[in-house]
Protein backbone atom coordinates (compact mmCIF):
# COMPACT_ATOMS: atom_id res chain seq x y z
CA UNK A 1 0.00 0.00 0.00
CA UNK A 2 1.48 3.23 -0.54
CA UNK A 3 0.50 6.72 1.27
CA UNK A 4 -2.07 8.13 -1.10
CA UNK A 5 -3.93 5.01 -0.58
CA UNK A 6 -4.28 5.93 2.93
CA UNK A 7 -4.74 9.46 2.60
CA UNK A 8 -7.44 8.16 -0.04
CA UNK A 9 -9.12 6.05 2.98
CA UNK A 10 -8.75 9.16 5.58
CA UNK A 11 -10.29 11.91 2.90
CA UNK A 12 -13.27 10.02 2.18
CA UNK A 13 -16.76 11.69 2.54
CA UNK A 14 -18.51 10.71 4.21
CA UNK A 15 -15.46 9.40 6.55
CA UNK A 16 -15.83 5.27 7.45
CA UNK A 17 -14.17 4.02 9.90
CA UNK A 18 -11.79 1.61 8.91
CA UNK A 19 -8.95 -1.16 9.51
CA UNK A 20 -5.32 -1.31 8.02
CA UNK A 21 -4.09 -4.99 8.23
CA UNK A 22 -0.54 -5.40 8.65
CA UNK A 23 1.51 -7.80 6.86
CA UNK A 24 3.01 -9.07 10.64
CA UNK A 25 -0.98 -10.12 11.55
CA UNK A 26 -2.00 -6.87 13.45
CA UNK A 27 -5.19 -5.00 12.70
CA UNK A 28 -4.79 -1.18 13.21
CA UNK A 29 -8.48 0.14 13.65
CA UNK A 30 -9.01 4.09 12.33
CA UNK A 31 -12.40 5.43 14.23
CA UNK A 32 -11.66 9.08 13.08
CA UNK A 33 -8.99 10.82 10.62
CA UNK A 34 -8.05 12.77 13.53
CA UNK A 35 -5.72 9.83 15.01
CA UNK A 36 -3.71 9.50 11.91
CA UNK A 37 -0.97 10.92 11.29
CA UNK A 38 0.51 10.32 7.13
CA UNK A 39 4.08 11.78 6.62
CA UNK A 40 6.33 11.65 4.04
CA UNK A 41 7.30 8.15 4.87
CA UNK A 42 5.55 6.60 7.65
CA UNK A 43 2.30 6.49 9.50
CA UNK A 44 1.24 7.45 12.95
CA UNK A 45 -1.64 5.77 14.63
CA UNK A 46 -3.14 6.48 18.00
CA UNK A 47 -5.81 3.77 19.27
CA UNK A 48 -8.64 5.13 21.80
CA UNK A 49 -5.51 4.36 24.37
CA UNK A 50 -3.40 6.73 23.44
CA UNK A 51 -0.81 4.33 21.64
CA UNK A 52 0.73 4.89 19.09
CA UNK A 53 1.85 2.19 16.21
CA UNK A 54 4.58 3.59 13.48
CA UNK A 55 3.99 2.26 10.19
CA UNK A 56 5.69 1.76 7.19
CA UNK A 57 3.57 2.16 4.19
CA UNK A 58 4.89 -1.30 2.94
CA UNK A 59 3.66 -3.01 5.60
CA UNK A 60 0.06 -2.10 5.30
CA UNK A 61 -1.40 -5.41 3.01
CA UNK A 62 -5.23 -3.85 2.92
CA UNK A 63 -7.54 -1.38 4.21
CA UNK A 64 -10.65 -3.19 5.21
CA UNK A 65 -14.11 -0.99 6.01
CA UNK A 66 -16.40 -3.12 8.67
CA UNK A 67 -19.61 -4.18 7.71
CA UNK A 68 -22.64 -2.56 9.09
CA UNK A 69 -25.63 -4.35 9.44
CA UNK A 70 -24.22 -8.23 10.13
CA UNK A 71 -23.90 -9.05 6.69
CA UNK A 72 -20.29 -8.57 5.15
CA UNK A 73 -20.11 -7.22 1.36
CA UNK A 74 -19.73 -10.57 -0.04
CA UNK A 75 -22.61 -11.75 1.22
CA UNK A 76 -20.92 -14.27 3.34
CA UNK A 77 -21.32 -15.00 7.23
CA UNK A 78 -18.39 -15.88 9.43
CA UNK A 79 -18.85 -18.43 11.64
CA UNK A 80 -21.18 -18.63 14.20
CA UNK A 81 -20.67 -18.92 17.96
Amino acid sequence: MDLEGVREALHRQPFEPFVMQLADGRSLAVRHPDFVAVGKRRIVVLDEHDSSSFVEPLLIVSIDWPHKGGTPKNGKRGPRK
